[in-house]
């Protein structure tokens, strides 16, 4: 068996993470002792020994949702979005002098990965809904995480990078990476980052064990993990949303 919390742990949230895990161990009566903090998340995603992961909306649609169990959407209080919804931050350096998104044309987008729904599919969504005329495709680098992008753009790497709204707020609190960027323009709200478990397992119970866990954190683990609750989205929520081009 095995369990994984990657998308929001951190050197700052990774104690808190441990703790919210345990709690859910608990209440399941199984499960590893330890999060899986070294097995490449997108083969942890399709383990057929999974207890509990979250994933990225854009992998869940495009390729496990018809593999995986939807447990729910852990719902971090993003302002301005429906709960267990987020968006995207368009962050770009405080020294550029641009105002209106549609001047990055021919700019070069950092993004986390090209499977990313708040890093690469949420930006393209906006071009296309905003009208603007143009597209990030061919030119983008991939930096690994967020926090790479961020830092890509604050060191003249890249031009902008689109950022998930709970990562910015993370990085905000909890690092200096964010002091030399601005936020030029904010993504319409998508559904949340999804816990999943394997296809085998009862999502559904599972859903009731990770709310009481969210309940049971101190008041400072939840504040540090930023949850509220744990929401339902249905599956065809998420598969409403469009697909990014390639590239």
């Amino acid at each position: 068996m095995t369990a994984s919390l990657p998308m929001y742990d951190t050197a700052v949230t990774a104690p808190a993470n441990d703790r919210f895990w345990t709690l859910i161990r608990t209440g399941l009566g199984e499960g590893p002792k330890t999060l899986d903090r070294s097995t490449d998340p997108h083969e942890t995603w399709e383990d057929p020994a999974l207890v509990l992961s979250q994933t990225c909306g854009l992998p869940y649609r495009s390729r496990l949702h018809d593999r995986v169990g939807l447990v729910g959407t852990p719902d971090y209080g993003v302002p301005g979005c429906p709960p267990g919804y987020y968006c995207s931050v368009l962050a770009i350096r405080i020294s550029d002098a641009r105002k209106d998104l549609r001047e990055f044309h021919n700019s070069l987008l950092a993004r986390n990965d090209a499977r990313s729904q708040s890093g690469w599919a949420a930006v393209e969504a906006h071009l296309s809904e905003n009208n603007t005329g143009f597209s990030f495709a061919g030119q983008t680098i991939d930096t690994g995480s967020h926090a790479a992008s961020a830092r890509a753009v604050a060191g003249g790497d890249a031009d902008i990078a689109a950022i998930d709204a709970v990562t910015w707020s993370l990085m905000v609190r909890d690092t200096e990476i964010t002091d030399d960027l601005r936020i030029i323009a904010v993504t319409r709200p998508t559904p949340g980052l999804p816990l999943i478990t394997a296809a085998s397992r009862d999502a559904n119970a599972l859903r009731d064990i990770c709310r009481k866990a969210v309940q049971a954190l101190s008041d400072s683990d939840r504040d540090c993990l930023m949850i509220r609750d744990i929401v339902w989205i249905p599956a065809g929520t998420y598969l409403e949303e469009p697909l990014p081009p390639p590239g």
